[in-house]
């Protein structure tokens, strides 16, 4: 009850739309004013703020939400397709098949120190551990692969995708067949 009360002393009576039949004398005998003509000029003063607004709304979506430009998009097809050649062997969906503590999910590249994709790069190019180096002038030979090399460019499209992969948490990527 309290919420009617406080409502209907909110109600302004000066105001009332006179329809045909309920038109009030005031104390001079002249019909109080009813609020359509305001009304009306609100309806117009918020339709025309509609298209800065929404123009306003389209420049500022960029600022909120990160696009990704084609190019971005075919760099990660680029990157998943050359992680899908030479890395998923043994790093499937980001895991580790051969030292299950070197995933490639974020947690481990921090306690591995290897969570930026400089490192990504260098450990790629160069190898560690039990993972070999893909790099063209990768050294000591021991350390390399055996097989194909990647170039500096590839190497560096694969440290991007698997950073963002990482950040991600391994959302699976659909490839795009060329």
């Amino acid at each position: 009850m309290p919420l009617l009360s406080m409502a209907s002393c909110c109600i302004n009576t000066k105001f009332r739309l006179a329809t045909k039949g309920n038109e009030k004398g005031g104390g001079g005998g002249e019909i109080q004013s009813h609020p359509a003509p305001l009304l009306n000029k609100q309806v117009k003063f918020v339709k025309s703020l509609a298209p800065p607004l929404m123009a306003t709304l389209v420049i500022l979506s960029p600022l909120v939400n990160d696009p990704v430009s084609l190019g971005q998009t075919i760099d990660i097809q680029r990157g998943a397709r050359l992680f899908s050649q030479a890395c998923i062997g043994c790093h499937d969906a980001g895991g580790n098949v051969i030292q299950p503590g070197a995933t490639l999910f974020i947690k481990d590249l921090q306690r591995n120190g290897v969570d930026t994709e400089e490192e990504i790069y260098r450990v790629t190019y160069f190898g560690k551990g039990r993972m070999p180096g893909f790099g063209e002038n990768c050294t000591p030979r021991g350390q390399c692969t055996f097989g194909a090399r990647l170039q500096d460019e590839e190497i560096k499209l694969l440290a991007e995708f698997v950073k963002s992969q990482a950040d991600q948490g391994w959302p699976k990527i659909e490839s795009i067949e060329d």
